[in-house]
């Protein structure tokens, strides 16, 4: 089996990374680039994984995340594991639900979540889960802690639900666009949402039809369509915060309640 693990930078991915491994990783560069290539085998498996360079976004902005994206997109990994730093759930996330329009099984690896234990915070893993529609282990890379969970999960069969988080005049117009595209392609519904974002590198997918949807959108909201996408999946991730993470209730001792009476 094929894992891809994928993060932003600084979120703990190359700590995991040689926990899964054991650190025994053959080191080379992508093809073309002067960009690190580390691949391993997962301790106790059979499963190769490759760590993919650290990126925020699936946007190529960068050399990294071409590379990043064009591996997820043409090379088909069986599993992607997605390390979320819990203490930075928004810039995080962002990755994340690109991702999930990919057609691969997605698993989010959250890290730090003990960190916004310490700030009083509490996490709802479940709530997350059931939000992203997706599997969500809790792990601390620094700690070793949730790792097996997380090697388990890669062979566990779950349900992973493709969310609409977008408003209904764009999942109208990704459900007409995909409806457009060849049976046969793969990753519809994120080729679609980049046909949308009229991100270069998907123009060989583009046709007078899919075109002219893009078009009728733009008039519609009067401004460039990715940032309106970007826009709201910043609106759909703020949800998810204020739903997922809350404040630690505090139980007064009962030493300081007799303080406060006498």
């Amino acid at each position: 089996m094929k894992i891809a693990l994928v993060g932003n930078q600084n979120s703990g991915k190359t700590t995991l990374f040689n926990l899964l491994t054991g650190m025994n990783a053959k080191i080379g560069n992508w093809p073309g680039v002067t960009i690190e290539k580390k691949v391993g085998k997962i301790k106790g498996t059979n499963h190769k994984i490759i760590d993919l360079p650290g990126i925020y976004s699936l946007s190529p902005y960068t050399i990294e995340e071409e590379v990043s994206r064009n591996f997820v997109f043409y090379d088909m990994p069986d599993v992607i594991i997605n390390i979320v730093d819990a203490t930075s759930l928004e810039r995080s996330l962002y990755l994340t639900t690109q991702l999930l329009e990919l057609d691969c099984k997605v698993i989010v690896a959250l890290n730090m979540a003990d960190l916004l234990t310490k700030k009083g915070l509490d996490l709802d893993v479940n709530a997350l889960s059931k939000d992203l529609g997706t599997k969500v282990v809790k792990i601390s890379a620094l700690k070793e802690t949730g790792i097996n969970e997380l090697i388990s999960s890669i062979d566990e069969k779950f349900n992973d639900k493709k969310e609409l988080i977008f408003d209904s005049n764009i999942e109208n117009a990704i459900i007409s666009i995909n409806k457009i595209l060849k049976n046969k392609q793969s990753h519809k519904r994120f080729v679609s949402v980049k046909l949308l974002e009229q991100d270069e590198g998907f123009s060989e997918y583009s046709n007078l039809k899919t075109s002219s949807i893009t078009n009728n959108l733009k008039k519609l909201y009067d401004t460039d369509l990715e940032e309106v996408i970007a826009t709201q999946r910043y609106t759909y991730i703020e949800n998810i915060k204020k739903r997922c993470i809350k404040k630690k209730v505090k139980h007064e001792k009962v030493s300081d309640k007799l303080d406060k009476i006498f």
